[in-house]
């Protein structure tokens, strides 16, 4: 496979336009798409060597499909940016775009990329996922620089689990610091969570390895641990007695946290798997119990073995 040199980026929130500025800086052509663009799709695709999805994960289906009306060259590497799981069969970003274009070489961005930091050139790493080896070498080319450290691995699944399920974990943090319940009650919650993040990827098949890496713990900590993050500020808004509606409205984002918890919640209750942070969670945000009754929830469960 040639060099990247045209990149398509679909999506104009925060992270597509961090990631644009990226790869502008890198010395790509970058050309932008979203919903209120001029231009159209198809003229934005057209001749780009990667096209890069950083729509929403409620957004992403509709926007797939309409890519794939188009009918156009499959020569493009596909690069999702997108983080969550789609409620129709709890399926990733990447299986959702492997379902309508089987043919072309799909890699996943993921890892601890807080974007505004991103776009004021702090240094950061993250991980191009794929089993396609070649794939994955043209988009981490694409993608490095001296600030901005890519790696690459074969598992493509776990990249994607790790960084949409520590989006639902940053709401259980920002409720716990909203409620000032200290570094010991935060740490516990983050230790205890990545308990969770591995027994759901133990259900799909992921590599345990993958979660321990820039994908899962890196992005967990990360998340977990800034104000910057949008899914963090919706919990600490919620300890701090707003509604969901109007944390959502001050953060003016997509905080994919929201919508992952409802998902893993359905999981959880009809697959029996234990997700009691992300069930709390789902709770809290459909404003079924309050943030201090979450918490409370939580301590209050059952004594067991650290380790089984």
């Amino acid at each position: 496979m040639q060099e990247a040199k045209i990149a398509a980026v679909l999506g104009a929130g925060a992270w597509g336009l961090t990631l644009a500025q990226l790869l502008r800086s890198n010395g790509l052509e970058v050309r932008q798409w979203s919903r209120r663009s001029e231009a159209s799709l198809a003229t934005v695709l057209a001749g780009a060597d990667l096209w890069i999805m950083a729509v929403s994960m409620a957004g992403l289906a509709s926007v797939a499909d309409q890519v794939a009306a188009l009918s156009l060259s499959d020569r493009a590497i596909w690069v999702s940016a997108t983080k969550g799981l789609d409620p129709q069969g709890w399926r990733t970003p990447s299986q959702v775009l492997n379902d309508r274009f089987p043919h072309q070489p799909i890699t996943v961005l993921s890892g601890p990329n807080l974007s505004k930091e991103i776009a004021q050139g702090l240094p950061a790493a993250t991980v191009i996922a794929s089993r396609d080896r070649q794939a994955a070498t043209v988009v981490q080319k694409a993608f490095a620089n001296d600030r901005f450290r890519v790696y690459t691995n074969r598992d493509p699944l776990g990249t994607e689990l790790g960084g949409a399920l520590k989006n639902v974990i940053a709401i259980a943090v920002g409720t716990c610091d909203g409620l000032s319940l200290g570094a010991n009650a935060r740490s516990a919650l983050v230790t205890r969570a990545l308990a969770e993040i591995l027994r759901v990827g133990a259900y799909f098949g992921a590599r345990t390895e993958t979660f321990f890496g820039l994908s899962g713990l890196g992005d967990l900590l990360a998340t977990c641990t800034s104000p910057l993050s949008r899914n963090y500020q919706v919990g600490f808004r919620l300890a701090q007695g707003e509604s969901l509606e109007s944390a959502l409205t001050a953060i003016a984002a997509t905080a994919e946290g929201v919508y992952t918890a409802q998902v893993l919640a359905q999981l959880a209750e009809r697959e029996g798997l234990e997700l009691p942070i992300a069930a709390c969670v789902a709770e809290l945000l459909a404003d079924q119990i309050s943030p201090a009754t979450a918490i409370e929830r939580l301590m209050a469960r059952d004594l067991k073995a650290e380790l089984v």
